[in-house]
C-alpha cells in the first residue's frame, strides 16, 4: 500500500519560503509520477508541480512557475516543493499526489487531480504579514 506524507508546512510572512517534503513508502514500481496540489476551503485542488519518476521532467501552475521548485530525491523516496517569494494567495492545505507512470515528460494533465489514486493527509501552508 503506497502512503505518502507531507510535511514543512506552516506559517510565513509574504516574500518569505517554506520547503514542503513529500515521502513516500510502498512503492510498487521505481516509477512514479509526484504532484502537488493545493485546496482552499470551498474550491476544488488546484494543481501546483508535477514531476517524473526519474526527476528528468517538471511541470507548473502559472500562479507558482518562477517561484516554485519540485525535485525528487529517488534514494530517499521524497519529493520536494521549494517555495519562494511566497504570496497571501498561496495560503492552503499543500498535498502531494502519486500516480505509477514509467513516461518521461509530464504534460499539463499530470496537473490534474483527477490523475492521481494516492493522496497524502496534506499540509498547511499560511502567508500573512
Amino acid at each position: 500500500q503506497l502512503q505518502l506524507v507531507e510535511s514543512g508546512g506552516g506559517s510565513v510572512q509574504p516574500g518569505g519560503s517554506l520547503r514542503l517534503s513529500c515521502a513516500a513508502s510502498g512503492l510498487t514500481s521505481d516509477y512514479h509520477a509526484i504532484g502537488w496540489f493545493r485546496q482552499v476551503p470551498g474550491k476544488g485542488r488546484q494543481g501546483v508541480s508535477a514531476i517524473s519518476g526519474s526527476g528528468g521532467s517538471t511541470n507548473y501552475a502559472a500562479s507558482v512557475k518562477g517561484r516554485f521548485s519540485i525535485s525528487r530525491d529517488i534514494a530517499k523516496n521524497t519529493v520536494y516543493l521549494q517555495m519562494n517569494n511566497l504570496k497571501p494567495e498561496d495560503t492552503a492545505v499543500y498535498y502531494c499526489a502519486a500516480e505509477p507512470w514509467s513516461g518521461t515528460v509530464v504534460a499539463d494533465l499530470f496537473l490534474r487531480a483527477d490523475e492521481y489514486r494516492y493522496w497524502g493527509q496534506g499540509t498547511q501552508v499560511t502567508v500573512s504579514s
